[in-house]
């Protein structure tokens, strides 16, 4: 089909992907300029592609077994005729073929390729996991040179931050670093929380910013952690509201205006780093286990790591002492922040 008019791209499922993945949903909307463009992705994800500039639609999908027959009727009600898929899944494909959408485009991968109208040959490992989207793009003969994705944060998604910032009594007026140190894959990517806990505090103290944790529910235990060792270290959470632990008390929506309004974001390899770098922000990314060439953040960033023999091991435990991440100091990261707040305010001064 050389002139679809109606085009679907189906996104991935976890916020980084998706986030790495919208310079390539850019670059489709430029090519298929004339057509009408949507992207499905998981309901709870769709505040995300809503902040970029040009679809026509934002398909929200349930995902999971019981939610895929309502995700093909949903499909199929639109009557696509070409679906780009950018997940690697079987249930993608078989999505798309139930849904009855003719075309159905992507990676020769999960034993799909029987339900592939054009299959392409994954590359092989190793490079940006927002080349692979390009790459896709590329071997289907989309153009992928204005890949420049413009996201608008939305005054709803910055008011909803708002309130939940003035609930928590973090004055509106203060300027305020945003940490992440959880993560959705194991511990091992996760620095330590007294070190989290060392670099908030000496932001209040000596940078004069408020700092608020955020994170899913399932990092709710090392927000735990990381309050104790403030309290310990004398210092409060309730002391004039410096410090406020938002952990698994944000929805999606008020994570983007937090971090739209955010000096700088200091975090583990997470979807909240992915979101940050691409909002602008500049970030402090903490590696260990994981691979930077492969999953560094979309714009401006500092990322630390220490050199030891067995990273990137990608394990979601370690096996041994976490040398990956013991060896990046406080100091490395509080230093990286302090950074990162100085170009900030260095680019906003000739803005």
């Amino acid at each position: 089909m050389t002139d679809p008019k109606r085009v679907l791209i189906v996104l991935p499922n976890w916020l980084g992907d998706i986030v790495m993945a919208l310079p390539s949903v850019a670059a489709a909307r430029n090519h298929f300029a004339s057509q009408h463009l949507a992207v499905a992705l998981p309901r709870a994800m769709t505040p995300v592609v809503r902040m970029l500039t040009g679809l026509d639609t934002v398909v929200s999908l349930e995902g999971g077994q019981d939610g895929f027959a309502s995700d093909v009727a949903t499909l199929a009600g639109r009557k696509y005729d070409v679906a780009v898929l950018f997940p690697n899944s079987f249930r993608s494909a078989w999505m798309t073929y139930r849904a009855g959408i003719m075309e159905r485009w992507g990676y020769a991968a999960d034993f799909r390729r029987l339900l592939l109208t054009r299959a392409v040959k994954r590359p092989r490992e190793g490079g940006h996991h927002s080349n692979y989207y390009r790459t896709l793009l590329g071997k289907l003969k989309i153009s992928i040179e204005d890949d420049n994705a413009k996201l608008v944060v939305t005054d709803s998604q910055r008011a909803r931050a708002a309130r939940l910032l003035e609930r928590h009594r973090v004055a509106s007026s203060r300027p305020i670093v945003v940490m992440a140190p959880g993560s959705a894959h194991g511990h091992a990517k996760q620095w330590l929380p007294e070190r989290y806990a060392e670099v908030a505090r000496r932001s209040v103290i000596e940078l004069g910013q408020s700092v608020v944790f955020v994170g899913g529910i399932d990092d709710r235990p090392v927000g735990r952690a990381i309050e104790s060792f403030i309290t310990e270290a004398g210092h409060g959470l309730s002391d004039e509201r410096r410090i406020v632990n938002l952990i698994g008390h944000t929805d999606l929506t008020e994570l983007i205006g937090i971090l739209a309004k955010c000096e700088a974001c200091v975090s583990n390899d997470t979807g909240a780093m992915h979101l940050a770098a691409v909002l602008s922000k500049p970030v402090v990314a903490v590696f260990g286990p994981s691979d930077e060439r492969v999953t560094a953040p979309i714009g401006p960033h500092e990322l630390l790591s220490h050199p030891v023999r067995c990273r990137p091991c990608l394990l979601r435990d370690c096996p041994i002492d976490h040398r990956c991440m013991t060896g990046i100091s406080t100091n490395d990261v509080f230093s990286a922040l302090v950074r990162c707040l100085n170009s900030n305010e260095t680019k906003e001064a000739s803005s």
